[in-house]
């Protein structure tokens, strides 16, 4: 029989899925952007998530695979006419085949050794889309993306049919990933983040483990950067910076890591404080720095994870463990 806490925790998803669904025809466009907006970094947090939260797994380069993305769309619908899902098979095997190369220099190192590589990797790829000014426009980027087409009774070319589309697919990538998590393979990854030793003594391949996990959180980060290319309609090399992966690094340890439901709830923060707060100040980044240490002072395991202590700490005492953050297993072999 489920736990009070399990049923209540269901039913408030329940409800914000509702909401996500309902709520949107009556937003007025400014918000409804900021949504799409959220939804699509969500995606991106999520995947980075796998590494971070699951694996343990630092990384300063997961913009790359946005952009990599949203390059795809922009050079395939702009200069070659293609459709939407050839653009979006494209665009998630061009970020994961990049994953699988960036995985075997990456994953040779741990620790802060990791993060410098993932940071130079990273930045390698913003290199070449400033230099490769004949595939990629340089500063300029590639301009006039358009909408995607597909036989609907409605044009994605407005803002509201389009936010469903991303609202589908942040809920298929969010399925597919706590799939993944909830799996023998994301208990396994869990243990490695614990102790690799340990799991390594008892048999597992650790390396490869971490190897599927870092192109898995590359293909999903190529999927939000394909809905991102067609939502901004331009790409440029911005869209690869540093500031981008440090913000998506944010949203993840901001929410909660190891939840997958913290990113999203991280990225929400995140957007309103980038469009909102900016409109009244310059200072943003200020306010956001001080939202991060404010959290990790007081909050180290997150938003997400501190509702969740508040609602163990004023609810039942049989209060059930968190569904999202499975611990590390007890394998035997």
């Amino acid at each position: 029989m489920m736990s009070s806490v399990v049923v209540r925790r269901r039913l408030g998803l329940a409800a914000v899925l509702i909401a996500l669904v309902a709520a949107p025809p009556s937003l007025p466009p400014f918000l409804l952007t900021l949504l799409t907006q959220t939804l699509i970094y969500a995606i991106l947090a999520m995947s980075l998530d796998l590494l971070l939260g699951y694996t343990g797994l630092s990384s300063l380069g997961h913009a790359a695979y946005l952009g990599l993305g949203a390059y795809a769309v922009g050079i395939l619908t702009t200069r070659h006419g293609a459709g939407f899902w050839t653009v979006l098979v494209v665009g998630i095997l061009l970020a994961a085949g990049v994953a699988m190369v960036f995985g075997l220099l990456a994953l040779r190192a741990t620790g802060v050794y990791f993060l410098m590589i993932t940071l130079a990797l990273g930045m390698v790829v913003w290199g070449l889309a400033n230099r490769w000014v004949s595939l990629t426009g340089g500063d300029n980027g590639i301009q006039s993306v358009p909408r995607p087409v597909l036989p609907l009774p409605w044009s994605l070319g407005k803002a509201l049919p389009f936010y469903y589309l991303v609202l589908i697919g942040f809920a298929l990538a969010a399925l597919i990933l706590r799939t993944v998590v909830h799996s023998p393979f994301g208990h396994a990854l869990v243990g490695i983040r614990e102790s690799e030793s340990r799991m390594r003594t008892l048999g597992y391949n650790v390396w490869l483990h971490k190897y599927v996990a870092f192109v898995l959180a590359g293909g999903v980060g190529g999927f939000a950067g394909v809905l991102w290319g067609y939502y901004n309609g331009f790409v440029t090399p911005a869209d690869l910076d540093l500031s981008v992966s440090i913000e998506v690094l944010l949203m993840v340890a901001l929410g909660g890591r190891g939840t997958l439901l913290g990113a999203p709830l991280g990225a929400a923060v995140i957007v309103l404080l980038k469009n909102v707060v900016s409109v009244y100040t310059q200072r943003w980044l200020l306010i956001l720095g001080l939202v991060y240490v404010f959290t990790i002072r007081f909050a180290p395991d997150g938003i997400l994870g501190a509702l969740r202590g508040a609602a163990r700490r004023w609810g039942p005492r049989a209060a059930a463990p968190a569904a999202e953050t499975p611990a590390a297993p007890e394998v035997t072999r």
